[in-house]
């Protein structure tokens, strides 16, 4: 009887869950257009790749593109064959990898702590932020994301029960993350748990668990064939440019103007777990109370290998830390008994929210400060898109998230989560959408135009791939020449040669120069 009941309150725990998943991850999936650079960049490999029936190699306007491995671009030809050729399509492989990430959340806590804990950490990490963001982004990362969780539960699980089978799984589930995104995915894993066995004192299980001959041909198996067929094809060139360009030089040196100081990531994690934002704080004050469990300690080790690790690497970007939030998601999810005010915790998305509220104002006293031509005209897109509407809508959320704190049969939990649905809805259905028409709904509807009229583009001094995407066409990058077609910015406007402008919007400027 008791088996019974605990498999029908697990069968609510996950049903509540897949309802956030289905709000969070697939609401609104396909309806704002593709954002450059990432999102357009993928995509448009992913349609050159169904083009050509080239499926061992990527290319990007006509050019090899070693930027990552292929399986994400599998994944996206596979949703595309299915559903068209659309931003949803793009999307589903990240949204489904989302659903897996926060399921395989949820049944990993399930094991160590029941049912409730192991919702809440999972309900976490579908509302927050930059997961929100991330599993609704056509581009590698929801799905290495899924993949790393995976491994290391694995691993962790091997090191508590000797288990083989989770052992080659875990072997198994990083080949396909070296198939993903590539070291990264055999990295994470191989430091964490080196320092995990040095930390217990069982660094010879280390060594035994990393040789382990069935896992590594499992590995080789899943992994090795594409990057040999790939190397035969491409030779020196793909060793270049995907190992050397894209995985050493990333860490070495800062790529393409992604920089930062060695404090980068803390704004990263504070705005990009919001609205939980509160709860690392606890984990931080509560950190000798929760060491005191082996789990705990592989999660922190987990979590603070990726934060230093990315923290000293040359190349900085706000996605790299998503690679460390499982494990801190987890970890607040345990913290929040801990927390002796959980009133406090409403305190972190108020404020930005207050910050959302005074955006205009920000926008009105920048739009006259800065001489960038195109910064200016997006700046006066921005003020237009946030009038009395984007007012209403923003004290809306301000005025539920402080509703929510006086409920009073709300947990604790339940207010956090309560206030995570209304971050969730405030992003997928308003904030985003918002951004996209100011970002890329130009670029989105140029590209449409130009497909129509049958225009060949120069694309200069701008580099937004989408518009290969939608208008499923080459471009040529370089400097116009008199009668070219031209898609650049309002800043290059001086330097064309009395251009006709065929089409114009939020800094964005179609045009044909003078024969």
């Amino acid at each position: 009887m008791h088996l019974n009941q605990s498999k029908s309150e697990t069968a609510w725990f996950l049903a509540a869950l897949a309802i956030l998943i289905l709000l969070s991850f697939f609401a609104a999936l396909g309806s704002v257009p593709l954002f450059d650079v990432d999102e357009g960049a993928f995509s448009e490999a992913t349609r050159e790749m169904i083009v050509s029936k080239n499926y061992l190699t990527t290319y990007l306007n006509g050019a090899p593109r070693f930027d990552k491995p292929i399986l994400i671009y599998w994944l996206q030809v596979a949703a595309v064959k299915l559903f068209g050729l659309n931003e949803f399509s793009f999307r589903l492989p990240s949204a489904l990898a989302g659903t897996a990430w926060a399921t395989s959340i949820f049944l990993f806590v399930r094991k160590e702590s029941g049912n409730r804990q192991a919702f809440f950490a999972a309900a976490l990490m579908v509302l927050s932020l930059q997961v929100i963001v991330i599993s609704k982004a056509a581009i590698a990362d929801g799905v290495l994301n899924y993949l790393l969780a995976i491994t290391m539960f694995a691993l962790l699980h091997h090191y508590k029960t000797g288990s083989k089978q989770a052992l080659h799984f875990a072997f198994a589930s990083s080949g396909l993350g070296m198939l993903t995104k590539g070291p990264i995915a055999i990295i994470i894993p191989f430091v964490v748990t080196f320092l995990f066995s040095l930390q217990e004192g069982r660094l010879k299980k280390w060594l035994r668990m990393i040789l382990n001959p069935t896992g590594i041909i499992l590995f080789l198996i899943i992994a090795l064939p594409w990057y040999l067929l790939e190397y035969r094809d491409q030779g020196m060139a793909f060793i270049n440019e995907f190992f050397f360009k894209h995985n050493i030089s990333r860490f070495n040196t800062s790529f393409e103007g992604h920089s930062g100081s060695l404090f980068y990531y803390l704004p990263v994690i504070l705005i990009g777990i919001m609205p939980f934002t509160g709860l690392f704080f606890t984990v931080l004050f509560k950190l000798k109370t929760l060491l005191s469990d082996k789990t705990n300690r592989f999660l922190l080790i987990w979590f603070s290998f990726v934060f230093l690790f990315f923290s000293f690497s040359g190349t900085k970007l706000p996605h790299y830390m998503i690679y460390g939030y499982t494990p801190l998601f987890i970890l607040i999810a345990r913290a929040l008994p801990l927390t002796k005010h959980p009133e406090s915790l409403a305190l972190w998305p108020l404020l930005l929210l207050a910050a959302l509220a005074f955006l205009p104002m920000l926008l009105q006293t920048a739009v006259h400060q800065i001489n960038d031509d195109y910064i200016q005209a997006l700046l006066a897109g921005a003020i237009e898109l946030t009038g009395k509407t984007y007012l209403f809508v923003v004290i809306a959320a301000i005025i539920g998230v402080t509703a929510i704190q006086f409920l009073p049969h709300f947990s604790a939990a339940g207010k956090l989560i309560a206030t995570g649905v209304i971050f969730s809805c405030l992003i997928n259905f308003y904030l985003t959408p918002l951004a996209g028409r100011l970002l890329q709904e130009p670029i989105k509807q140029a590209a449409f135009l130009a497909k129509k009229e049958g225009y060949k583009i120069v694309m200069w001094e701008i580099y937004n791939p989408s518009f290969l995407v939608y208008s499923e066409s080459f471009v040529e990058k370089r400097h116009p020449e008199p009668g070219e077609i031209v898609l650049t910015t309002v800043k290059q406007l001086d330097r064309l040669d009395h251009p006709a402008i065929l089409y114009s919007k939020y800094g964005i400027i179609m045009a044909k120069l003078r024969q």
